[in-house]
């Protein structure tokens, strides 16, 4: 599987339009910083909200273990060259983070979420409301994935291809100010690790993914009204659920008093549910069933221009809901800082996490610190 380093780019190449994408605020000031500018699609129009990701990467993972189960290569192969692809590492040109151990990957998933009801008045905002980076260590038998708040408090470079100059600010900020490669040289660059590819993921059209499953069976951990229309009503205990149910309760936020940490943990349970279904449940061995998912999932992806979906599926294809590892990067909180309510990085315990990943140790860090139970 090849992995292209930004060193073998062609500096200046352009991104496409899943890069695009309006401006942001500011540090702090609800303005966009001198010389910043969000991209937008071909055209001027504007790229929808960029959003929700927990439940995304849960059925990235699912897609590459189902892709190599069947043995119907030249299929699978047409579903690989039939996903969308787009340059995430375009014009950065240097001073990345060395790669330190061969095997790992480290995999930097996005999700998109247009079609989110609380997006629906902001066709103009770009940005990764949530992001998550996934390891897999080099004995391909595990996934530790760690969400990165959409609100943690970060450096943020100005220039994507030298990684200098900037300052603090959300990181849900650095795609609308400079597309995928931002975002890259602002994770790159906080947690010390070399990206290996990136996977962006419609979340909004995941419902489909649910129902080629049947729909999933979600223990619900109180009684929950939709703020979206229909205004479902989600009650406490075991639902059977429908994608459009599915992904409605995966949105809901305000009613807790986690809020996106609420959010985030109930996505991390929907994505174990799917991929126990998708194992159990009969779609391995039905070929209409199998199809129907694969089809449904492929047109929900875009990937960097050197990931091969199928040659990780060939490699992670025995990764079950079990061997998932779900954390959220080390934090002390929220504070008011500039005027903004954001999410205050320990940046002690950070570097220790980071640290362990980078030297393919995540198993013993999380074996000493253990996400907390919910």
């Amino acid at each position: 599987m090849s992995t292209r380093s930004a060193e073998g780019r062609a500096a200046g190449r352009a991104s496409v339009s899943a890069q695009r994408g309006n401006s942001q605020p500011a540090f702090g000031g609800g303005q966009v910083p001198p010389g910043r500018s969000g991209p937008t699609y071909r055209g001027g129009r504007p790229r929808p909200r960029w959003g929700r990701i927990f439940l995304v990467s849960g059925v990235v993972l699912l897609v590459l273990a189902l892709i190599g189960a069947g043995g119907a290569y030249t299929y699978y192969q047409n579903l690989n060259n039939d996903v969308r692809r787009t340059d995430a590492f375009a014009g950065i040109t240097g001073g990345r983070p060395a790669k330190t151990v061969d095997g790992a990957l480290n995999i930097l998933m996005l999700g998109s979420d247009s079609r989110d009801p609380e997006n629906a008045d902001k066709p103009g905002n770009a940005r990764t409301d949530t992001l998550i980076v996934a390891h897999i260590p080099a004995s391909h038998d595990k996934a530790y994935l760690i969400s990165m708040p959409r609100d943690l408090y970060v450096p943020i470079p100005k220039d994507p291809k030298s990684g200098q100059g900037g300052g603090k600010a959300k990181i849900n900020a650095a795609f609308a100010w400079g597309g995928i490669p931002l975002v890259v040289r602002t994770v790159e660059g906080y947690t010390g690790l070399r990206l290996d590819h990136v996977v962006l993921i419609d979340f909004g059209g995941f419902t489909s993914v649910v129902d080629a499953l049947g729909g999933v069976d979600l223990n619900i951990e109180q009684d929950v009204k939709s703020i979206h229309q229909p205004f479902r009503q989600f009650k406490k205990g075991v639902m059977h659920l429908d994608g459009a149910a599915a992904l409605d309760y995966a949105r809901q936020r305000k009613q807790f008093p986690e809020g996106d940490f609420a959010r985030m943990r109930h996505q991390q349970e929907l994505m174990k549910a799917i991929m126990d279904k998708a194992v159990s449940g009969g779609t391995l061995s039905n070929p209409m069933k199998l199809n129907s998912f694969l089809k449904a999932a492929t047109k929900a992806v875009t990937v960097d221009q050197d990931l091969s979906p199928v040659d990780l599926a060939l490699q992670f294809r025995n990764i079950r809901s079990q061997d998932l590892t779900f954390s959220v990067s080390p934090h002390q909180g929220s504070k008011i800082i500039n005027g903004e309510d954001v999410v205050v990085p320990d940046e002690t315990k950070a570097k220790g996490l980071y640290e362990a990943i980078k030297n393919d140790k995540a198993g013993e860090w999380f074996a000493a610190n253990p996400p907390p139970a919910k």
